[in-house]
């Protein structure tokens, strides 16, 4: 496997990961839990996770000095990102919110062109336009619902912070490793959204009292975490940010995946129809160029 399909699997493995955060995210709603509380134990539990990780493989924990600014500023835009995305579930779907998100992948393109002058090919333009389309087909909605523009205005947000992260991440370093950089990014978010839970009276931070909450936590910490971020930065270091991005489409994909298969939801043909878009889209981008 060439270096060119392993960035591929790695931003496939990463978007699938990440799409795994219904899972523990629905179950801690479910028992009373707020977003910034889940967001405060996911970012928690992926730090210390991480630095248990760095531990066991014998890695030197040390980040050179010019490198903090980065991860600094990886570490807020994490949080800012994930904090807007949960509060606009307060004013919508959150089905809808996530598909909304999907905005990301074309503002990285449009800041690599703009602000990198990097090329975008008719083959990326493409796949760009089957994963949205694909994606749009993915959103649920209720009849009679209508959007909140403060929803809409907060995952426009996200999406823009989490474009800005993606690009400052493919342009780290690379000797700082992906899980010695994300136990920083990730002990950084925590910090974030506990100055949030703590200033903010309406958003104090549930404790966790049994099992299975912690191990939805962890659920949460590990998978669309931990793993997906690694993956990621694995993913950006190979194929770089516009591929990267687009290979998010995935994500929504697993999410549908989870709402069929766990939660005993309808696989209708829309969905069916947006399923092959998205897999259309991927297979483009993965088609080598002559």
């Amino acid at each position: 496997m060439n270096n060119q399909h392993r960035g591929f699997l790695y931003g496939v493995l990463a978007a699938i990961c990440y799409g795994t955060n219904p899972l523990g995210a629905l179950h801690l709603y479910a028992a009373g839990f707020n977003p910034g509380s889940v967001l405060f134990y996911r970012f928690l539990g992926a730090a210390v996770l991480s630095g248990l990780f760095v531990l066991i493989l014998h890695k030197d924990p040390r980040i050179p000095r010019e490198d903090f600014p980065y991860i600094g500023a990886l570490g807020v835009l994490f949080a800012i990102s994930a904090l807007a995305l949960f509060s606009s579930f307060l004013f919508m779907d959150a089905g809808i919110a996530s598909t909304l998100l999907f905005a990301y992948p074309i503002l990285v393109a449009l800041f690599m062109v703009f602000f990198f002058h990097e090329k975008l090919h008719k083959k990326t333009i493409l796949s760009i336009l089957l994963a949205v389309l694909g994606v749009g087909l993915l959103m649920r909605t209720n009849e009679g619902g209508t959007l909140s523009l403060t929803g809409i205005a907060l995952v426009f947000f996200s999406s823009i912070t989490y474009a800005a992260y993606i690009i400052i991440a493919a342009h780290m370093p690379k000797s700082v490793g992906a899980l010695k950089m994300n136990m920083v990014v990730f002990g950084i978010s925590a910090v974030c959204l506990f100055a949030f839970n703590e200033l903010s009276p309406s958003h104090s931070i549930h404790p966790i009292e049994t099992l299975p909450q912690l191990g939805w936590a962890l659920q949460l910490a590990f998978v669309p975490s931990l793993l997906s971020l690694v993956f990621m930065q694995k993913a950006l270091r190979t194929i770089g940010s516009t591929p990267t991005a687009i290979l998010g489409a995935l994500e929504p994909l697993t999410a549908v995946a989870i709402g069929v298969g766990v939660f005993g939801e309808a696989l209708t043909l829309r969905l069916g129809i947006g399923i092959l878009l998205i897999l259309g889209a991927v297979i483009l981008l993965a088609i080598k160029k002559h």
